[in-house]
């Protein structure tokens, strides 16, 4: 089981469906998920998971 999320906060990162830059706002563990769900500042209705974001290089 993964013991830390991928991003932080006021990270910036790319949707890798669409290559749109967003900011994360905040996170939370999903425990009968095991992963991590993200809001973003662009997007604050709606979740992301970590593998529907990478790093911006």
């Amino acid at each position: 089981m993964k013991s830390k999320n991928k991003f932080q906060s006021n990270e910036k990162v790319i949707l890798k469906a669409t290559g749109e830059t967003l900011t994360i706002n905040k996170f939370s563990y999903v425990p009968n998920m095991k992963r991590y769900s993200y809001t973003c500042l662009e997007h604050p209705s709606t979740f992301f998971f970590e593998e529907e974001m990478r790093q911006i290089k």
